[in-house]
């Protein structure tokens, strides 16, 4: 029998959200003897609910309650009411992830520092460096089981044709290309087994050799008898008392009826879009415009990385789906370098994407495929490529607001998403797109396919950490700067979004708040 708190149990730590973040420091937390209640928004899914079969877990497992998007970026026209790729269920977006699992640089800490002030951009330092988070790193990789990593002393996967295709004209062109560190089993490790290369690591992994709080954090949490995980529990809003202390959480449960979750402690971690939303939509006459929102930065900032894709056609079959999602990364242009044209850097993960999504995201639109687009799906297997993943500039007006009359389901303010690019994004693509055409043709490629950005994975920003209460939402503990018992816990506290992609950084965040947050109860400071 698992554990069932009470909802008038104010003792709790309540934790919104059980991806990356939520989950990490669910378990976090268990393993140091804090109770916790895990709010989920969506189902709680079973191993045997993976299917190989990317359009079915799309529709199975993705947030796709209704958004909209807004702004000059194609995405807006593309994918109207899809800004992001993310999933609503137990495990959040760690089922639907690559496994790349990378550390940021220390200038990306310091993005202000290094760089000044941007013209158009909200550039800030993180008030955390790369040697405070070093060793919450290393205990993210061996937590994870990141490969190619001292932590783990794992070997990486092992060259696959499409990662030889890549490297070959990395090569060529004078450029750096490097197995990828991913948090993907390559011996039998942590009760997992070891990757059987199927290729569908991005839609959640049939046979758990890879990290996903589904069946790591969350069960070994719950195992614990301190941890009680509740799914299909949307949160509605956050309840303070007359001292502005939050006191616990209303939510919505899987029949619909409204439950109030009394709490000591809450900790927000449901992703970029519905962090904020959570806190906005909490809004009193104590908070009129919202929790955690004397700053007016609740909402803003919303990076995603600079993205784009690039796929070659070749003669000969390269078989790109015969490996790990992402099986290299070139890392040639990774460091800040204004003499390239732009701010920061970027990477050349190499991606393959499935035959589905490739048909999805290769020329988005209205307008249907046409002759272009349907030669170059009949020469799939023939295609190398990769996904662009560069620094995203922290912009104001890049922000999640709540619509003025729309509803969903739950009587909730739909979430609205502009996003649009900075100049430095612009430079920065066109500088990749124009690497990419160089190091394909340098191989031989018969074409070369320049793809738009598609609804993002990588959400970040819009709760940021920041050194002054006037610059952000949360200090360096992810501790909102307003309310002391109030906590964010995912990617939105990011200040900056770095090249990398986010995952391994929100972990080592999570761990590292849950020590912060036993230290503040223990202390009766919280």
């Amino acid at each position: 029998m698992s554990t069932k708190f009470d909802l008038n149990d104010d003792s709790l730590v309540v934790i919104i959200g059980s991806g990356a973040g939520g989950g990490t420091l669910a378990n976090e937390l268990a393993q140091k003897g804090i109770r916790s209640v895990v709010l989920e928004a969506g189902k709680r899914f079973k191993m045997d609910d993976i299917e190989n079969d990317e359009w079915k877990m799309f529709g199975k497992i993705s947030w796709l309650d209704k958004r909209i998007v807004e702004g000059p970026a194609r995405l807006a026209s593309d994918f109207p009411n899809l800004p992001a790729w993310i999933v609503k269920g137990v495990g959040g977006a760690t089922m639907h992830w690559a496994g790349v699992a990378m550390r940021f640089q220390e200038h990306e800490f310091k993005m202000k520092t290094t760089n000044g002030t941007v013209a158009g951009a909200n550039v800030l330092d993180w008030p955390v460096t790369l040697k405070e988070m070093e060793p919450y790193y290393f205990k993210a990789e061996k937590k994870m089981g990141v490969c190619g990593t001292e932590a783990t002393g794992m070997p990486f996967h092992g060259e696959s044709n499409h990662y030889k295709v890549i490297a070959e004209g990395a090569k060529r062109i004078g450029a750096k290309c490097e197995q990828a560190t991913l948090a993907i089993n390559t011996e039998t490790r942590d009760g997992r087994p070891s990757c059987q290369v199927n290729g569908f690591c991005m839609q959640g992994c049939r046979i758990g050799a890879k990290w996903s709080t589904m069946y790591t954090e969350i069960p070994q949490a719950e195992a614990t008898g301190k941890t009680e995980v509740r799914p299909e529990s949307m949160v509605l809003r956050i309840e303070h008392d007359k001292t502005g202390k939050v006191t616990g959480v209303l939510y919505a449960d899987k029949d619909g009826n409204q439950q109030l979750q009394k709490a000591r402690v809450v900790a927000v971690a449901g992703n970029s879009i519905e962090s904020p939303r959570m806190l906005l939509n909490s809004a009193s006459s104590m908070f009129p415009d919202g929790l955690a929102n004397s700053s007016g930065q609740v909402g803003q900032n919303y990076m995603t990385h600079t993205a784009g894709g690039v796929y070659a056609e070749f003669e000969k079959p390269v078989h790109m789906y015969k490996s790990t999602v992402v099986p290299g990364i070139v890392h040639e242009w990774k460091d800040n370098d204004p003499s390239r044209g732009h701010l920061a850097g970027y990477e050349l993960e190499i991606l393959h994407l499935g035959l589905p999504f490739m048909s999805a995201f290769l020329n988005p639109g209205k307008g249907g495929w046409g002759r272009e687009v349907s030669d170059s799906l009949a020469n799939y297997q023939n295609m190398a490529g990769f996904w662009i993943c560069g620094e995203d500039m922290a912009v104001e007006s890049n922000n999640i607001t709540l619509h003025p009359t729309e509803k969903d389901q739950y009587g909730l303010p739909v979430p609205v998403v502009y996003k649009t690019d900075h100049i430095n994004d612009t430079r920065m693509r066109n500088h990749a797109y124009a690497r990419s055409q160089e190091l394909f043709d340098s191989i031989g490629a018969l074409k070369v396919n320049k793809l738009p950005p598609y609804p993002a994975s990588h959400n970040m920003g819009t709760n940021r950490m920041s050194e002054h209460a006037k610059d952000g939402v949360v200090n360096r503990w992810g501790q909102a700067h307003d309310i002391k018992n109030l906590f964010v816990s995912d990617g939105s506290q990011f200040t900056s979004s770095g090249t990398e992609n986010p995952t391994l950084t929100i972990v080592a965040l999570a761990i590292r708040q849950a020590e912060y947050i036993v230290d503040q109860m223990n202390k009766q400071a919280i």
